[in-house]
């Protein structure tokens, strides 16, 4: 998969030389490392041991293991660092990755964490789907309390303009925070909410278990179904092309054109439960370099050009009108400064199976 950089497209070369910019261009993307998505996938055993996995699948659907050994985790989120950050269930933890893979607890004591989601400053918020909290952690780890008195907050998503949008499976209820904590109500009647996820027109996208549906909400509120006959929607995220990527409980990723064509991305997961693609890198220092050798190279090509012009006007002086002539001045500066052209412009977890997936929040037995 291609990625594109803000400002990348348009930036006109100042002598208009479109091959040279264009190449430039292309190298600078293709030296971009591709989007990966990451994939939380529960893997259940009797007895129970931490056995789940973080996937990781590139663009073209290889799929490798980015990290195991977990208890229940969900909603993984990236900071803007590329960190990855993973709620466990089973353990009350929130899990820290590097891009390397080098794992620590960023917090712990949570009461079933459920789902993540960063704030433009890289503050990371957490649905506590058992005490009906979200709590807001600073990047130093120093915890807060963001709201309170949901039932079970179990989906967690930003708008563009900084609003937190909170799915509340317990009551069926889409909530909207204002950034000073303020909150309105922006969605109900909804089943076993599962995941949300805006696209980049600032359309909300639901994920509704219960139903198998996946709706879409206008900015004003007003509801469609988007896709349906899911097994079990209950992770979201959209791509840079505002694709829109699904898992259900039949072990599938599936990939939603902006038309909603279906296809799928991936399968043969365990319970994938949440979904997160890497951040989009900065452009690489390779492709910076490679633009100022573009410009530096135009630069000579133009002023070569424009050499080779006065030497060719000066081998044909003697056909040309006097230099005493004003006017002959005039027809000279004209040849000589001609116009270049323009620039170019849940679970419940048992000890002898899993059982029914939906209302995840409302109980949580023991392992032994």
């Amino acid at each position: 998969m291609e990625k594109s950089y803000p400002g990348s497209i348009g930036l006109g070369c100042p002598f208009g030389d479109v091959t040279v910019f264009t190449a430039a261009v292309v190298l600078m993307v293709s030296t971009a490392p591709a989007q990966n998505l990451f994939v939380s996938a529960f893997q259940y055993s009797v007895p129970f041991t931490p056995s789940s996995s973080i996937m990781e699948i590139t663009p073209g659907g290889i799929m490798t293991t980015f990290a195991s050994g977990l208890g229940e985790p969900f909603g993984p989120a990236f900071n803007s660092a590329g960190d990855l950050f993973v709620a466990d269930y089973y353990s009350g933890e929130i899990y820290k990755f590097t891009p390397g893979g080098a794992q620590s607890v960023f917090a712990s004591g949570l009461n079933v964490p459920v789902a993540l989601a960063f704030d433009s400053a890289d503050n990371l918020f957490e649905a506590d789907c058992y005490s009906g909290n979200i709590f807001e952690f600073a990047p130093d780890g120093s915890q807060s309390t963001f709201a309170s008195g949901l039932v079970n907050p179990f989906a967690l998503t930003f708008d563009n303009g900084g609003n937190l949008f909170v799915g509340d499976q317990g009551s069926g209820t889409i909530y909207k925070f204002a950034p000073d904590g303020t909150r309105s109500v922006f969605a109900i009647g909804l089943q076993s909410l599962y995941a949300l996820a805006f696209d980049s027109a600032g359309n909300l996208f639901e994920a509704d278990g219960g139903s198998g549906n996946i709706y879409e909400f206008t900015p004003a509120g007003t509801k469609s179904i988007f896709a349906s006959g899911l097994n079990s929607p209950d992770a979201l995220v959209f791509d840079n092309s505002d694709n829109l990527y699904v898992a259900d409980l039949s072990g599938n990723v599936y990939k939603f054109a902006p038309d909603g064509a279906r296809s799928t991305f991936a399968s043969g997961l365990n319970i994938p439960q949440g979904l997160a693609f890497e951040p989009t890198p900065e452009p690489s220092v390779l492709g910076l370099l490679a633009l100022g050798a573009a410009a530096l190279l135009v630069r000579h090509r133009r002023k070569t050009t424009i050499s080779q012009e006065h030497r060719g006007l000066t081998g044909r002086q003697s056909v040309l009108p006097s230099k005493t002539s004003s006017g002959s001045r005039t027809s000279v500066m004209r040849i000589h400064q001609r116009t270049l052209p323009a620039e170019f412009t849940r679970t419940t977890r048992e000890n002898t199976a899993v059982s029914d997936l939906s209302g995840r929040c409302e109980q949580k037995p023991m392992p032994t």
